[in-house]
Parts: C-alpha cells; sequence; structure tokens
C-alpha cells in the first residue's frame, strides 16, 4: 500500500515512515504544497496522509489541487488539537477523515486500511434505498424530525434539509427516500462541495464524446442515473450561478441535455438539497438564486445539532461502543464519570460523525472494559463547556485554566520534552517556557 504524506516537519516525517514501513505500507514523502503537487498523478497513491499546516500554504488546498484533477484515493487530513473545525471543513471537501496531533501512530494504521479497504459509495442504488445502522432517537427533538419525515416521505414534494456537518443529512435524505412511492428507483447522492465549475455540469447533465478536452467517452449525468428516483444534491449552495440556471431550467421542463448533444431526455426526479449553511441569507446576498430557492423549498426540514440532543447521547455512545467493540475486537462495557461528565460538556463541532470516531478512538485506547479520561483527544478540552470553581464569567482566566490544562497534556504525552511539546503546541520553546513559569505547570 502506498502512502503520500505532505507535512513540513522533517523528524516527525520520518518517525512516522519508518513506523508505517514496518506494517508494510511504502512511504513517499514531501514537504510543502508545491513539491506535492509536482509528484504527478495523485492516485498513483493509495491514500494522501496531509498536514493541515504547510509552509505554502494548507492540507485543504492541496485536496482542492487533487479533487479539481478529478483523483478519487482517499485523503486523510492531520490536526492541531486545537483545529477541529477545521477537520469538520476538510469532511465537507472531501476528505475521508481526519486524525489530530500528536499522532496516535495504532489509531493511524487503523484509520489507513480503513481508508484504503472501504468501497467507494456507489453512484446509485437500484431497488430499494438500503439503510445503513443508525440509532433512531427517543429526544422530543429527533421526534420532531421523525414526524416530518413521514410526513413529506409519500409525497411529490422537493424538500432541503438544514443542518451542520455530521448531522446525517444524507441519512435523512435516504430515509425519505425509502418511504416514498419511488423508493424501488435510483437514489442517487452528489456532494456540491467538492464539484469544479467545469466538472458540475457533466457530473449533472452529463456529456458526450469530444464535447471538451478529456471527454473520451459519453458520460451519462446523474440526474438521468436518478429518473423516477430521488437526486440528493449535498451541500447545494456550493453550486456556481451558471449551473443554478441549468438545474432550474431542468426541474422546471423536466428535461436535460447532456453537454455537446442535441438531444433532450425527459427526466422525472425528486429533488432534496441539503445545507449546512443559511440558504436564504445566501439568496438575500445574491450568491443563491431565489427562484431556484422557491422551486426547492416547498418543504424544509432542519436536524438539530448533536448538542441540542443531550436525551439521545446514551443511545448514541452505546451504538458507538458496540460498533467500535466489533471492529476493534475490544471489549469496552462503559466509560469512567469523568468522560460521561465530559460528553455531557462539550460543544460537538463535528456533530453524530465526530462522536463516532471520538468513542472509536477510545475503545482503540483502552486495553480494559471501562474508557477513561486519558483516552479522549486533546480538543474535547478545548471545545468543553465545564463550570469552571471560580470565576466563571471571568474570561481571562477560562482561557489560562484550559490552556494551562493542554500543555499539562501534550508535557505528559512527549515525556515533558519541552522541544517537541513546543513543536506539537506550534509555539517556539522561549514562549512555551514563559507560558509553564507563568501558569505555575510543574515540569
Amino acid at each position: 500500500m502506498k502512502i503520500l504524506i505532505v507535512d513540513d516537519d522533517h523528524t516527525f516525517i520520518l518517525i512516522l515512515k519508518r513506523y508505517l514501513e514496518k506494517h508494510d505500507f511504502k512511504v513517499t514523502a514531501t514537504h510543502s504544497l508545491q513539491q506535492a503537487m509536482g509528484l504527478g498523478n495523485p492516485d498513483a497513491f493509495d491514500a494522501w496522509l496531509l498536514d493541515y499546516r504547510l509552509p505554502d500554504g494548507t492540507g485543504l488546498d492541496l485536496l482542492k489541487h487533487f479533487l479539481n484533477q478529478g483523483a478519487k484515493k482517499p485523503a486523510i487530513i492531520m490536526t492541531g488539537f486545537n483545529d477541529v473545525k477545521t477537520a469538520v471543513t476538510a469532511i465537507r471537501m472531501g476528505a475521508y477523515d481526519y486524525i489530530t496531533k500528536p499522532v496516535n501512530q495504532e489509531e493511524l494504521i487503523m484509520v489507513l486500511k480503513q481508508a484504503i479497504t472501504s468501497e467507494p459509495a456507489p453512484e446509485m442504488e437500484l431497488s430499494n434505498c438500503i439503510l445503513p445502522p443508525f440509532v433512531k432517537g427517543v429526544g422530543k427533538n429527533y421526534k420532531k424530525l421523525e414526524e416530518q419525515i413521514e410526513l413529506i416521505a409519500p409525497t411529490p414534494m422537493s424538500a432541503i434539509i438544514e443542518g451542520e456537518s455530521g448531522t446525517g443529512k444524507e441519512y435523512m435524505a435516504r430515509m425519505i427516500h425509502s418511504l416514498s412511492k419511488r423508493r424501488d428507483k435510483p437514489f442517487v447522492a452528489i456532494d456540491c462541495g467538492t464539484l469544479t465549475k467545469d466538472l458540475a455540469s457533466s457530473e449533472l447533465f452529463g456529456h458526450v464524446k469530444g464535447a471538451f478536452t478529456g471527454a473520451l467517452q459519453n458520460k451519462t449525468g446523474k440526474l438521468e442515473l436518478a429518473n423516477g428516483g430521488t437526486l440528493f444534491l449535498d451541500e447545494i449552495g456550493n453550486l456556481g450561478y451558471e449551473i443554478q440556471v441549468k438545474l432550474l431550467r431542468v426541474l422546471q421542463e423536466r428535461a436535460i441535455q447532456p453537454i455537446g448533444s442535441n438531444e433532450v431526455i425527459k427526466t422525472d426526479v425528486r429533488i432534496i438539497a441539503a445545507t449546512n449553511d443559511d440558504l436564504l441569507r445566501s439568496v438575500q446576498k445574491g450568491n443563491f438564486r431565489e427562484d431556484l430557492y422557491h422551486r426547492l423549498n416547498e418543504f424544509k426540514i432542519r436536524i438539530p445539532p448533536l448538542r441540542e440532543r443531550k436525551e439521545d447521547f446514551l443511545l448514541f455512545v452505546a451504538f458507538f461502543l458496540d460498533q467500535s467493540n466489533q471492529l476493534l475486537d475490544r471489549q469496552v462495557e462503559d466509560l469512567s464519570p469523568e468522560v460521561w461528565e465530559l460528553l455531557n460538556n462539550y460543544e460537538w463541532p463535528g456533530n453524530i460523525r465526530e462522536m463516532k470516531n471520538i468513542v472509536k478512538r477510545m475503545v482503540l485506547l483502552t486495553p480494559g472494559k471501562i474508557a477513561g479520561i486519558e483516552s479522549l483527544p486533546e480538543e474535547m478540552f478545548l471545545f468543553s463547556k465545564s463550570d469552571l470553581p471560580i470565576e466563571e464569567n471571568d474570561l481571562k482566566i477560562q482561557q489560562e485554566v484550559m490552556e494551562k490544562e493542554m500543555i499539562e497534556q501534550v508535557l505528559a504525552k512527549v515525556k515533558f520534552n519541552k522541544t517537541k511539546a513546543a513543536k506539537l503546541l506550534n509555539i517556539d520553546r522561549s514562549t512555551l517556557y514563559a507560558k509553564i513559569e507563568k501558569l505555575q505547570i510543574k515540569s
């Protein structure tokens, strides 16, 4: 298995390269965005391991470059322990997963193997739309959501699903399709967030051979593939204005014309769109066509973020715990009281997807039956809302408390090697020494 690592930390790459090669990976390493771009076809590798912070850009810039080339291999973004929101953005852009620094090597091996061996999602599913394993909630927010889905599903109406990244918008779209009269027809999903302007027309409407440079054969568009069924347009707000015009025309005329073709193809498709932005605000700013918005917004569904579904926490954790135990051959039965408290106080910027990853990480790092607080990633402490015992309204003191906790945890991980700790914290050694003295950290 061939891995591309892009990171400007030479020592880190050397350590990681040696470890991966012991596990039968062949590693190619570069230290900048430009060097990685100069390697040629990114699909020559089985996976890409990209650091977020690079000297001449970011790992997201590189990911976007690879995707614009039409590359299909999985990307894993490495982020600092306080950069989870960036990781969520990476997932939205098309990254397979993310992993936080300092990197746990066993966790990295697991993520890499899963990324390489996982099957890509099919372009369409014939027969019934098979739903993946999922936990139905018991809280009032989920019950309201379920009622809305059961109400809209049997109708022919278009719908917009609003929700933060990781809340399960595609799952809800599949549920609507599976309960609809179109359930025996295709369900086709497309992520508009990964489409460039040039690719969007071809992906949606198709093209004929020779229609443009690189069109070596005919391509059937997603709108034609979904004929009779449902087309799910994820992150629809990312579609360019010209594509919005063409899509509106298709919905009005119920016909498509592939690029370079004179043939008009009749199509009957139900559209379910999803967005993690306020689409109405995009309309007001002129970034999204108002007529297309109203054509799609026959019914709107809002999926609440995980932090608003506290009644369902126990169900989610139990489900992911069982799933991770089976995957990793572990026997973790419960979480310590400290872990439960932190889970309840955490902000969950990555929602259900993040919870799944964090529980899986806890199971991996827990040799016994009870997962302790040491198995949690550092970002959990950064985004936690746990009450501080004194001066709880003093922002400066809260920041210092969180900063002290993070520095102590990183120092412990690197066995109090201050050079390594400073590098992981992305500060210089003199700054680290000053903070250790100021915050009275025992070292």
